[in-house]
């Protein structure tokens, strides 16, 4: 008998099993809604928070906990927001102040948690305090970094770190001294050894906390202090040691003092109130520190986003990342894609099989202990838009003119000589080079790290580097590309997962907003709409529906530890077919079959949900290819 597991209906029988933890991170699904793209309630053509707000009911039927919104600060925008000018107001680009605690007041209306991004380790250069230190105030630059140059008349820069973007991290002003940056020249890094600095994002905290929101995503959470002496590297190509080995710039102790700060004025609120760390560091128990008992509540696992569609290598990773967090009591956060890489339908491999292990890896990171990270867009199982026309461009790493150094990194498998159809609404894949910046580089980004002399770092080693591959990454392809003229700058390719969300109607903007869209939606995507998915339960967005259904109604998922198990994660891995996953959580079972053809197995339970229809007669059961199944035991 085939089970058609991905029927809406599948989800009802557990509907109202279970209530909301106080701790309630620990197993929150959370969606990050990218603010530029997600709709426009003006007619700009550009996303703004009461766009964000008519579109709420979306999230709250969809099932998540909490939204993440991407910076809606003033800003001049050269770096899509996180070079923030004003920490307190919006820019009016997206709205007002008005707008920001309508939306909150909204979003708790339909039981959904508000989180918002704050940006300590720079600021923009249109800041009033770096205005004022350029302009010479007594006392304003000791707010940054700045330093006398070396060399005789002070002409060299004064160490020799590298900018992400690539050149020096150091720019020279009319006076002579040096200011640093470690991404671009518009975001000029703070000293968080002056007291003003910290005094100053205690107020930005309060000033977000009083009006309501639930937390914070913190922006390059390992990066603000820096090692004593701010001491040579000795080597070029700095980027690509991010997340491999330790740095003066990044991941240095005295981050911890400051994150154990915020986490007392977090908790010094009423409502759970919680601090999600963008921390890159060389070990996973490095990273556990960031989410100690007297720290940040999650920090992001990229890990899992970078694995490739291998079993032995999803399972490290998921051992991996549970040891780590589990030995400090924190929850592990998974992530598949976000508004800086490459999507993960085209990541694994485009067409009809990308969508296929898309939906299976969604399930797979659903029933695992901890709390996920949706981007929005991926519910749709939205591709990458790979074709987008330079004009349209508007990613500022995308005219820098530079590229890559590294090799273009192989995580999918291999090209076969006939390519996958690709799915309904899905452009064929397009033959042009696709790297992401360094890690560090998530939005972080713009045509100033032409600024400098110096070696461009590489594209990186780490998991943001390695996220960046769609089909044309795949092992043979690529090559050439780089040498050809078009593909100058191809390593700002973050708009191909920025197009606009695309809600209803036959032709483009698909309900974005009154007019057009600010980066062009495919002429395929009315198929992939919200409209056009609902009801259907073969499609992507009811398949996250039920599963976000079942995630909070089965007893065993949810919270790390939940039920009786020898397994302190309350997860159990158990034998399995060669390419097939198989654990169990209390009163649950997941099976991934990662190879490209059905395989065989006894049934672990009885089927509740499933990327693909599954056929069982109850004792085995045959797996599809690249399909994952959730089982009622």
């Amino acid at each position: 008998m085939t089970h058609e597991s991905t029927a809406v209906g599948l989800a009802s029988a557990y509907s109202n099993a279970t209530t909301a933890s106080g701790d309630w991170w620990r197993d929150a699904v959370i969606y990050q809604v990218y603010v530029r793209s997600f709709a426009d309630s003006d007619g700009d053509g550009i996303g703004d928070l009461r766009g964000v707000r008519s579109r709420l009911p979306h999230l709250a039927r969809l099932g998540v906990d909490a939204v993440w919104l991407t910076p809606f600060y003033v800003s001049p925008q050269a770096d899509g927001g996180y070079d923030v000018a004003d920490y307190r107001a919006v820019d009016p680009l997206f709205g007002d102040l008005a707008d920001a605690d309508e939306l909150v007041r909204a979003a708790h209306g339909l039981g959904l948690r508000v989180i918002v991004d704050v940006v300590p380790n720079h600021t923009s250069e249109q800041h009033p305090w770096f205005r004022a230190a350029l302009a010479g105030e007594p006392g304003a630059r000791e707010r940054y970094l700045f330093r006398r140059g070396r060399g005789a008349d002070g002409s060299l820069p004064p160490n020799d770190w590298e900018s992400i973007f690539g050149g020096p991290a150091w720019t020279r002003v009319a006076d002579g001294d040096w200011y640093l940056h470690l991404f671009a020249p518009e975001q000029p890094d703070l000293d968080w050894t002056h007291p003003e600095v910290t005094a100053e994002f205690d107020s930005v905290l309060r000033f977000w906390l009083d009006l309501g929101v639930d937390g914070f995503r913190i922006d390059v959470a390992h990066g603000m202090v820096k090692a004593d002496g701010l001491p040579d590297i000795g080597r070029g190509a700095q980027a690509t040691l991010i997340g491999t080995q330790p740095l003066p710039f990044f991941d240095q102790d005295g981050v911890h003092e400051i994150h154990r700060a915020w986490r007392r004025l977090l908790d010094s609120y009423e409502g759970r109130r919680i601090g999600v760390a963008e921390a890159w560091a060389p070990s996973s128990e490095r990273l556990a520190l960031y989410v100690r008992p007297d720290e940040l509540h999650q920090a992001f696992n990229f890990r899992f986003l970078v694995c490739p569609w291998d079993p032995e290598a999803m399972r490290t990773v998921i051992d991996e990342s549970l040891s780590a967090t589990t030995a400090v009591g924190a929850p592990t956060t998974w992530v598949l894609s976000n508004h800086d890489v490459v999507r993960h339908v085209t990541r694994y491999g485009g067409g009809r099989q990308g969508l296929a292990r898309a939906r299976a890896a969604a399930l797979l990171m659903l029933a695992l202990p901890g709390s996920a990270y949706l981007y929005q867009g991926e519910e749709l199982g939205l591709p990458e838009v790979t074709d987008l026309p330079p004009e349209s461009r508007q990613d500022p790493a995308f005219r820098r003119g530079r590229r890559p150094q590294t090799p273009l990194p192989a995580i999918i498998a291999p090209r076969t000589a006939e390519p996958p159809a690709p799915a309904p609404g899905e452009p064929a894949p397009q033959a042009e080079a696709c790297t992401v910046p360094a890690p560090e580089a998530q939005g972080h980004t713009g045509p100033e790290a032409e600024a400098g002399p110096g070696p461009r770092p590489g594209a990186g080693t780490g998991p943001e580097a390695q996220a960046c591959c769609g089909p044309q990454a795949q092992a043979g392809a690529g090559a050439d590309l780089l040498a050809a003229p078009e593909a100058e700058g191809q390593d700002g390719l973050r708009d191909g997962c920025r197009v606009p969300m695309p809600w209803g109607g036959a032709e483009p903007p698909y309900g974005f907003g009154p007019a057009g869209s600010w980066l062009p939606q495919p002429p395929a995507w009315a198929d992939l709409s919200v409209a056009a998915q609902t009801g259907d339960p073969h499609s992507t967005l009811e398949l996250y529906r039920a599963a976000l259904e079942l995630r909070r109604a089965m007893p065993g998922l949810g919270a790390p530890g939940a039920g009786p198990s020898p397994d302190p994660r309350g997860m159990r891995w158990l034998h399995a077919p060669d390419g097939v996953l198989l654990f169990t959580r209390p009163g649950f079972a997941c099976t991934l079959n990662t190879r490209p053809d059905p395989v065989e197995l006894p049934a672990p339970g009885r089927p509740v949900l499933s990327s693909a229809p599954v056929e069982t007669d109850g004792r085995t059961v045959r797996l599809p290819a690249d399909s994952c199944t959730w089982w009622a035991l």
